[in-house]
């Protein structure tokens, strides 16, 4: 009896959070990344020791939803290359980010200036959790990749009023892809990436989906 109530109670409080970052009170439209509260991470295998692990810090996001339908949402989200932070200290002197960044046989930026997801499809999974679909396009290649998604509250920010929704999102790709093997298979192929996102409601043009 005591277990049955206790996970009548866990059920309610899962029920309340659920309810309390439902999406559909929030005004439809264009949103825009809060880019002081976001983050994109990715992490990949190091010698079969570690997840190798460093940040983008140059990127943006334009969402474009009706929170009553989120399965008509659209995303854009464009990354600059070249902004790799490794927090990498080399007694040598050595720049990793640049080097990350800019030569050919990791990220290229100097040729290919933008990393660019554009959604094509969003299935809802949950009540607060989506699948978000797209292409992303990387060195020059355009491949499919799917994007889990958790909407972790939605409502007016407490400082501003301005309406507001946050995600966390993970999503999983194979650097091979997209051409860069460089060190393989020593450094892992699967890259994971992990995001997390504020979205301020903005006035102005809706998505266009680059291509």
């Amino acid at each position: 009896m005591r277990k049955e109530l206790i996970a009548s109670i866990v059920a309610l409080m899962l029920d309340v959070a659920a309810a309390s970052a439902e999406p559909a009170a929030q005004p439809a439209g264009i949103y825009k990344m809060d880019l002081a509260h976001s983050s994109l991470t990715w992490k990949v295998n190091h010698f079969g020791l570690s997840n190798y692990t460093a940040r983008f810090s140059k990127f943006d996001a334009i969402l474009d939803i009706d929170p009553a339908r989120p399965e008509s949402a659209k995303l854009l989200v464009t990354v600059d290359p070249a902004s790799i932070r490794t927090d990498y200290r080399s007694a040598e002197g050595r720049d990793f980010d640049k080097e990350l960044g800019d030569a050919e046989k990791f990220f290229n930026a100097k040729k290919f200036t933008r990393i660019i997801f554009s959604s094509t499809w969003v299935e809802r999974t949950g009540g607060t959790t989506a699948r978000v679909t797209g292409d992303l396009t990387m060195l020059g290649v355009t491949k499919p990749v799917t994007i889990e998604v958790i909407l972790n509250g939605a409502k007016p920010h407490p400082i501003s009023g301005v309406p507001a929704l946050g995600f966390s999102g993970i999503a999983k790709l194979k650097r091979s892809d997209f051409s860069m093997t460089f060190m393989l298979p020593l450094v892992g192929d699967e890259v994971t990436l992990l995001i997390e996102a504020e979205f301020l409601k903005s006035e102005g043009a809706r998505v266009h989906h680059a291509r």
